[in-house]
């Protein structure tokens, strides 16, 4: 029982009361019937039938000798009110399946049978006596299935903002792990590979060159710095964002570390150098930097070389190893992710990757990005 129910219950009553008063139509029954009409109407929403029922039998034309002048307006306005509750309440289309709709065919059949009760008392208009019960019938059911189809695009709306929500998170984790894969596994690679090299010269009672102790020192730094970065910019951290990003004007960077950890690296540019997109320019960096880590992890000390190339579909990246003198055993750990972190950067900018390994030894990238252009 609602408050709206409560409201119109005692809307019907003062009306009611309000009609006796002022009509002073004969017969002493209406008390009886107004204290039946009134809670059924509060409680109409809890069962709409039977309060319908109770509307059309008390619309028999054995309740009334006298026909038209002993029936109320109020009584009335409670079949109204009773046959649109039916219609709203209890649908005849309705999604909850087929009790649904036998409960709405029955309150189409109730609606009639209150309209046929109805005309026993005014048998002068036999329209009027079924549009009454049966136009707020219809009105209700309308109403009824109006709300169901607008909740139902409702919940449709708020399940693909939801699934949306969930792909721009499940993007944004795949984007963080790419990066922290990309970052944290280069800079590994080269401190345990120049590490490597000062413990075996140790072993061997040679002088350890200083360079090899910077480049750890370098990397390591270089490492923790973009881990910082990154997590600053999980936290929501505004200078994390301002930090200026790596690309390809910090290439000679990375050729010059991947040397000193062993890598004999050709470097070949052509073309007229465009200044990209920070995001395509970090992700066109960002590929040579993988392919460079899985020389080291894969073949160890090999000769390399990288090709950089600006043409009028894009910008084009090579990254040809000869293959190690001495082969790695085994795959790394983790071994694979690369490639899919380079497939997936490709792919954010509609550009092209074909990696695999070359006739004679070796294992070749080529990656297509095309040209955005920063204004």
């Amino acid at each position: 029982m609602s408050r709206t129910d409560l409201v119109l219950a005692g809307a019907l009553l003062a009306f009611a009361l309000t009609e006796e008063a002022v009509a002073h139509q004969p017969g002493d029954w209406w008390p009886w019937a107004l204290a039946v009409s009134v809670p059924l109407v509060a409680l109409r929403s809890v069962a709409p039938l039977t309060v319908l029922l109770a509307s059309g039998v008390g619309g028999l034309k054995y309740w009334y000798p006298d026909q038209i002048v002993n029936y109320r307006l109020w009584q009335l306005a409670a079949m109204i009110i009773a046959a649109y509750t039916v219609g709203r309440h209890v649908p005849l289309i309705g999604v909850a399946g087929r009790l649904a709709r036998a409960r709405g065919v029955a309150g189409l059949v109730l609606a009639f049978a209150t309209g046929a009760a109805f005309w026993q008392v005014d048998p002068v208009d036999p329209m009027g006596a079924f549009f009454f019960p049966v136009a707020p019938w219809i009105l209700g059911t309308v109403l009824a299935v109006q709300h169901r189809q607008s909740a139902d695009a409702a919940t449709a709306r708020a399940s693909i903002r939801e699934q949306r929500f969930r792909e721009a998170v499940m993007e944004e984790r795949v984007r963080i792990a790419r990066e922290l894969h990309d970052m944290v596994a280069h800079s590994v690679t080269v401190m345990t590979i120049q590490a490597g090299v000062v413990r075996r010269r140790l072993d061997a009672g040679l002088s350890v060159d200083v360079d090899l102790l910077l480049g750890i020192e370098s990397s390591g730094r270089d490492a923790v710095g973009e881990l910082r970065r990154t997590l600053g910019l999980l936290r929501g951290f505004p200078d994390a964002a301002m930090a200026a990003p790596v690309g390809l004007d910090r290439l000679d960077e990375l050729l010059a570390q991947v040397g000193e950890a062993g890598l004999t690296v050709t470097f070949q540019c052509s073309g007229t150098p465009v200044a990209l997109l920070p995001a395509a320019d970090m992700s066109a960096y960002r590929i040579v930097q993988e392919a460079l880590t899985n020389v080291l992890k894969h073949a160890g000390p090999a000769a390399v070389t990288v090709s950089l190339r600006y043409s009028g579909d894009g910008v084009h990246l090579s990254v040809v190893d000869s293959g190690g003198a001495v082969p790695v055993p085994g795959p790394a750990p983790g071994a694979g992710q690369g490639l899919i972190g380079m497939r997936e950067r490709v792919s954010l900018f509609g550009g092209d990757l074909d990696a695999g390994p070359v006739s004679g030894g070796g294992f070749a990238v080529h990656a297509r990005l095309p040209l955005l252009v920063a204004s």
